[in-house]
């Protein structure tokens, strides 16, 4: 039978012992802990379940359940900062408590607490009464600067937030939870029918892209190239690095028709619009546009198997002899067990398409070699991202 009173030895900073006794000392234990009787049966059982039938040290604590379990409060906390504005509010400098709160509509009971929890969670920085941002929040979260990516995170409070509550019918059913859960449309139909969601949808590819989109354009060996193609380029990103950081090189935007005003303005607006254009087409209709380089960025993912592997035979027919396939994705390590985000992913995949799902390098080099492709590796580029690379 466990001995509760040893919890204290297990997690010595979690419970007071003399909050676990047995039924003779209820009374006395109420007074001490809050007169809750439930309270202490709840307490109870803790202990013993920590305990029960395992040799305990004082390492095991169940700091990382409780910590993941509850990850939704810091993961709210900064998306409400970035729906607010906080961190474009202090790019210009810092800012009392009372004058942040007034620009940002903040009510007076909730603002110190809010604005506290952001300096406890690393996101702003605090002198007295005053906030300022952060150097990675200034650089990267405010809406005026061109590295801002916020708009993975404003795409996460509207619509990935409230969808992933329902992850566990998701798992129940194998069916999507988004605006296609009734099955009336396909998803990018949906996204695309709708101007101010296809330009939030655009602008977060681009949030979650940035980092690896600039390590691609600088570590890919480009020299040996002079043309390339980014399919489903959405805001178009990918191709304007590539070309801001490869002078030589002649590039298309390739997606869907109503994607074209979006793209011809960022690649206007990063000066490289007259070695960028943008083609649109339907790659379920249509062959690529021919290039040197192919690249598809978080992209396969959002299908099924047989039109993965019909995207990757239509990216070899595009492509000279020597001519190279880039994909990068969250990829899952081969084992399954590392990259908690690719995995995570393919529950997104799960929740926002039909049939999509995140994969393994190996998986991906697997289905290039059976499109054609003599040559494949695979390479890390930042964060949880890495490219798999086929050449024809």
């Amino acid at each position: 039978m466990a001995n509760p009173d040893n919890i204290g030895m297990i997690y010595p900073a979690a419970i007071p012992v003399s909050c676990l006794r047995t039924n003779s000392h209820r009374n006395r234990r109420n007074a001490r802990c809050g007169g809750n009787p439930r309270v202490h049966e709840i307490l109870r059982f803790l202990a013993i379940l920590l305990y029960s039938g395992k040799q305990m040290t004082n390492q095991l604590t169940p700091e990382n359940i409780l910590k993941t379990g509850m990850a939704f409060w810091p993961a709210k906390t900064l998306l409400s900062a970035v729906e607010l504005g906080v961190f474009t509010r202090l790019a210009q400098g810092s800012l009392s408590l009372d004058a942040l709160a007034e620009q940002a509509g903040l009510h007076p009971r909730g603002a110190r607490d809010f604005l506290d929890a952001l300096v406890a969670l690393g996101f702003l920085d605090r002198e007295g009464d005053r906030y300022s941002n952060t150097s990675e929040t200034d650089l990267f979260l405010d809406r005026n600067k061109p590295s801002y990516i916020g708009g993975i995170l404003e795409m996460a409070n509207r619509r990935l937030y409230p969808i992933w509550s329902d992850l566990t019918q998701a798992l129940l059913t194998g069916k999507p939870q988004n605006e296609i859960r009734t099955g009336e449309a396909d998803l990018f139909e949906k996204l695309y029918a709708d101007p101010a969601g296809l330009k939030e949808f655009l602008a977060a590819m681009t949030g979650v892209s940035r980092a690896a989109n600039m390590t691609i354009a600088r570590a890919f060996p480009w020299h040996g190239y002079h043309t390339f193609v980014d399919v489903g380029t959405a805001q178009g990103d990918l191709a304007v690095q590539i070309a801001l950081a490869n002078s030589h090189l002649r590039g298309m935007g390739y997606d869907r028709p109503e994607v074209g005003p979006i793209f011809e303005q960022y690649a206007q607006t990063a000066n490289v619009a007259d070695r960028v254009s943008f083609v649109p087409g339907n790659f379920f209709e249509e062959d690529l546009p021919q290039a040197d380089v192919v690249l598809m960025g978080h992209i396969l993912h959002d299908w099924d198997l047989s039109t993965k592997k019909m995207l990757t035979r239509k990216a070899f027919d595009a492509l000279p002899a020597g001519g190279a396939f880039v994909v990068y994705e969250s990829l899952i390590d081969d084992d399954r067990s590392q990259n908690a985000f690719g995995l995570m992913m393919s529950l997104n995949m799960l929740i926002e398409t039909p049939g999509g799902f995140d994969f393994t390098g190996a998986d991906c080099m697997a289905w290039m070699k059976e499109a054609g492709f003599s040559n494949t590796r695979v390479e890390p580029l930042v964060g949880t991202d890495s490219m798999v690379i086929g050449i024809k």
